[in-house]
């Protein structure tokens, strides 16, 4: 079984990205993502109404890595500490080696690699330091640019669940992506 330690809290860095902890000094950016209708599109989740909103998730992404449970990442610039996205394992299976990969940026920074270097500093921490054997990603089949994204670091579709998710009062697909450690060494 994984067993996993987010202390000291991870920082994650390439040329251009800081992957780093989430905390309070981010209410405002982060209320920002998650209450834009086109950046939630994809995320079936519920649109943040309030600041308050973004504050009681930051503590639920803050009790889940003190628990051990999955590590979430605000995505930040190298030159700024602007909460710009998040990037994180929200739910891990530890008996299964497995956890479930979630990420969002905003607009502004979308289409600039921003994403892909991201991607992979989580993902070579998942495999290098977790010690996970696969990371999966439940996307929305019209989320085009996040199949691309993962498909760019060799993730395989899975499986399409035909109306499996109810959300907003419609029935949703979904579609199944998964990474194995296997396939990522050999990259």
């Amino acid at each position: 079984m994984l067993e996993l330690n987010f202390t000291p809290f991870p920082i994650l860095q390439s040329a251009r990205v800081v992957l780093r902890e989430i905390t309070n000094e981010d209410i405002e950016d982060l209320f920002v993502l998650r209450s834009n209708k086109e950046i939630m599109q994809f995320i079936d989740r519920p649109i943040a109404q309030t600041p308050l909103d973004a504050e009681k998730l930051i503590s639920i992404i803050t009790e889940n890595t003190v628990n051990q449970g999955g590590i979430t990442w605000g995505i930040s610039l190298q030159n700024s500490p602007r909460l710009i996205g998040t990037m994180g394992f929200w739910r891990v299976e530890k008996e299964h080696y497995r956890t479930e990969i979630g990420y969002l940026l905003h607009p502004d920074f979308q289409g600039h690699g921003i994403m892909h270097e991201a991607m992979l500093l989580a993902i070579g921490y998942a495999f290098d330091v977790m010690k996970v054997h696969s990371i999966e990603a439940n996307v929305n089949p019209e989320n085009n640019a996040s199949i691309r994204l993962l498909e760019r670091h060799r993730f395989i579709k899975e499986g399409h669940f035909k109306e499996n998710y109810f959300f907003e009062g419609k029935f949703k697909d979904s579609a199944i992506f998964s990474l194995l450690s296997s396939s990522h060494k050999t990259a």
